[in-house]
């Protein structure tokens, strides 16, 4: 059975795969387009995602039986048509949560403290000017945090705040009675008023598309920064770019675009109030690691015929069994 990566993986989830007898053909790097994805996968059984695949794919190859996420959104994957088709759609929640939570508190701190600013202008204007600009610094002790999804990535966040900084922390989700005991509920009028910070970390969906709205963002106090490490889409990008080019708020701190990669013209490159990081939250070599082996791990789960742990799609696991006797595999 042949496997494809999109893009590389770690040497722990290659032996995984190779252990288990299954053939790995790998993506030649960087963005590819639909038609050689189509092309690149046509004779897979399985697909290890860390690109956006075509919305066709489960029909353009019909030997596909699972596309597991390297990573825990599915917004890489169609996963409508592949439940349709009987393809398996996983993921592997909570691999990345600390390395998201983590490169958020670096976010607050290097706001709070001016660290990129201060390195330019140390480095361009010498070692007072530089100094003088810690007169402007703030501390995160005591401030408030308002995280949008709490999930893996979220609560973690939140334990990181309110233990290691003393921050209060406000949170808002469906599930408001699932928020640890540190965060108190609030909805998104009230958390984008009354944070210093405010962290994306909800999935991109239709109801949270456009969520950090210009009325939202309109309630932001003067000094406050938006953290956004879901997707870019979570975020009306173009309010967001005239609230910080009439310095209405604190800044952004942003790892994800409503496009990317970021355009070499786009507005937000020429803003001093951003930070702007090429969609790197979740990856470090740890969680690089765990996502490379819970992912093949699901892969050969779904390749043996045994249901996947972290399985998007149940629905789809009737279609599925029908979908492996037509290539003449046993359940």
């Amino acid at each position: 059975m042949k496997v494809v990566l999109t893009e590389a993986i770690e040497p722990v989830g290659m032996a995984i795969l190779r252990e288990a007898g299954l053939e790995v053909i790998e993506g030649p790097g960087g963005e590819q387009s639909p038609a050689a994805l189509r092309a690149l996968c046509a004779e897979a059984h399985a697909v290890i995602v860390r690109q956006k695949l075509p919305d066709d794919l489960a029909t353009a190859c019909p030997k596909l039986l699972v596309a597991a996420r390297h990573g825990v959104g599915v917004d890489l994957i169609p996963v409508e048509g592949c439940t349709e088709a009987g393809v398996l759609v996983t993921n592997v929640p909570g691999a990345n949560a600390d390395a998201v939570a983590e490169f958020v508190v670096a976010q607050m701190l290097a706001a709070a403290r001016q660290l990129q600013a201060m390195h330019v202008r140390h480095l361009a204007e010498g070692w007072k000017p530089a100094r003088a600009m810690a007169a402007r610094a703030t501390e995160l002790t005591g401030r408030t945090l308002g995280i949008v999804g709490v999930g893996a990535i979220g609560t973690r966040l939140a334990e990181i705040a309110h233990h290691g900084f003393r921050m209060r922390v406000l949170g808002h989700q469906r599930r408001r009675e699932a928020l640890p005991g540190f965060v108190t509920y609030a909805d998104l009028p009230e958390l984008f008023s009354e944070s210093d910070y405010i962290a994306l970390a909800c999935p991109l969906t239709p109801e949270t598309r456009g969520l950090a709205s210009a009325a939202l963002i309109a309630r932001m106090k003067p000094t406050a920064w938006l953290c956004n490490v879901s997707r870019g889409g979570t975020v009306d990008e173009p309010a967001l770019v005239e609230a910080l080019r009439q310095g209405r708020i604190g800044g952004a701190a942003l790892d994800v675009y409503a496009a990317q990669p970021l355009a070499a013209r786009h507005p937000l490159r020429d803003l001093p109030n951003t930070v702007l990081s090429p969609h790197v939250a979740g990856l470090s070599r740890e969680s690089a690691m765990r996502m490379s082996q819970v992912a093949t791990e699901e892969v050969v789960r779904v390749l043996r015929g045994q249901r996947p742990v972290n399985l998007i799609n149940p629905e789809a696991w009737g279609a599925h069994q029908a979908r492996r006797q037509r290539l003449g595999l046993t359940p």
